[in-house]
């Protein structure tokens, strides 16, 4: 396989290699010719040739909408910031679970529409923390909430109507989980253009319920600018340096996010989740100093494509879709690769796709005096075990196990969205355990919460 593997990169990675290193050369010696050598590389990118406009640049005005019969946050274009947060729910019983969801439906249908920040008193906290100045801009902002198996328990009444696949994250062959980085009751989701407005998101939502809520983990990470003429700002490079996201299911297609993503009412699933979806969060560490010494050749054939083009191992394009079934012993994109186990494209395995939200992260050094820094991994799928579940067991055991380890996140269910300013999160979910209450299938018909 190796043998092979060393022929294909050779084909496919080793021309453009050269080529990218004549083209920088070039730019290094003209100096202030660096403009037109940019403008001639642009004229051969089939994007820019086939008048393809670039991404608009992000600004603060940038505005998602809160309302609707999904949150945003989830198909809604990927901004550079993101940060997941785990809370566990302080609330006493289900009133207070009730004023939790009230809060966070008004705090966040503020956020992302913005506006003026509060003036208190000087004798009192002020309202607002500051940090975005006196008008608090929307750029671009979403808060996605999840909620965990956990809030499931006997606390609140709700086990008679969890989503039907919801779980604890369990461990897989190659984890190492931290108990204090996973899991949680709740899970805030913030994106938006700059690490400061999800701060201070989060903040606010902090400061308007402390007794409803306590953090359990955070992870922020970050997603990277596109870096040439027409580059799809949808796979930008991971922490390995290879293209990340490339095959993720378009989002912008309704129909198709209807089939993956969204529950639907006749999915076998509770009434009150259609609309919601199954929320996967993994925090992977990459071990890059390990990665960095590794042959390219090899980096190549663990993970499928070629490193600069992005292209599937043989291929010219990034783009170009690999023919498992004209390679079946794995000539051209080995058996084990990446790509090749986590999306075979068979007939079989179209029921496991999963909508891919990364971003790559980077917190410091470990105590080991490691770079610590990876992939903040997120996918949202309608049905758990057929999606994350299904294609992680695929994955087991594949080579690039080598250089990552999972050590936290969770398994999470993003609630419906919320339809117009009458309604609130997770409203559907607690009028449905009420009617639970009183039903017949409630064994205990004892009439818990408020």
């Amino acid at each position: 396989m190796a043998g092979n593997s060393v022929d294909n990169t050779k084909q496919s990675g080793m021309g453009l290699s050269l080529d990218r290193r004549r083209l920088l050369l070039g730019l290094g010696a003209a100096g202030g010719a660096i403009v037109s050598a940019s403008a001639a590389r642009a004229d051969r990118c089939p994007m820019a040739a086939a008048g393809v406009a670039a991404s608009p640049l992000p600004t603060i005005d940038d505005r998602q909408p809160f309302h609707g019969i999904h949150q945003a946050g989830i198909t809604s274009s990927r901004p550079p910031a993101g940060l997941v947060v785990a809370f566990d729910v302080l609330a006493k019983n289900r009133s207070d679970l009730q004023r939790l969801m009230h809060t966070l439906t008004d705090r966040i249908a503020f956020l992302t529409e913005g506006g003026a920040a509060p003036v208190g008193e000087l004798d009192f906290p002020p309202p607002d923390s500051g940090l975005l100045g006196p008008v608090v801009s929307p750029d671009n902002l979403t808060m996605t909430v999840a909620v965990g198996a956990s809030l499931f328990d006997d606390r609140f009444g709700l086990a008679g109507v969890k989503p039907t696949r919801l779980a604890t994250m369990h461990q897989f062959p190659n984890d190492a989980l931290e108990v204090d980085r996973c899991h949680g009751d709740l899970l805030l989701q913030i994106c938006s253009n700059t690490a400061e407005t999800n701060i201070h998101a989060l903040r606010d939502v902090v400061k308007h319920t402390p007794d409803l809520l306590m953090v359990r983990w955070q992870q922020d990470g970050f997603v990277p600018a596109p870096r040439e003429p027409g580059e799809r700002k949808e796979a930008p490079r991971n922490m390995l340096g290879f293209k990340d996201g490339t095959a993720n299911p378009d989002s912008s297609d309704a129909a198709l996010m209807d089939r993956i993503v969204w529950v639907r009412q006749d999915a076998g699933e509770q009434p009150w989740a259609a609309g919601g979806t199954y929320q996967v969060v993994r925090i992977i560490r990459n071990f890059v100093e390990r990665w960095d010494r590794t042959r390219l050749v090899e980096q190549q054939t663990i993970i499928g494509r070629d490193k600069y083009s992005g292209a599937p191992l043989t291929m010219k394009a990034e783009r170009d879709v690999p023919k498992y079934a004209d390679d079946p012993k794995g000539n051209n994109i080995p058996l084990n690769a990446h790509i090749r186990l986590a999306n075979p494209r068979t007939a079989a395995t179209d029921a496991n796709l999963i909508l891919r939200r990364p971003f790559n992260f980077s917190r410091g050094v470990t105590k080991a005096g490691q770079l610590d820094m990876g992939l903040l991994f997120i996918c949202f799928q309608a049905d758990l075990d057929a999606g994350f579940i299904a294609v992680q067991n695929r994955l087991n055991g594949e080579p690039l196990e080598e250089y990552i380890k999972p050590v936290g996140g969770g398994y999470f269910f993003a609630l419906p969205g919320v339809p117009d300013q009458h309604s609130y999160l997770g409203q559907s979910m607690l009028e449905a355990a009420g009617r639970f209450d009183r039903s017949e299938e409630n064994p205990s018909a004892t009439k818990k919460g408020a």
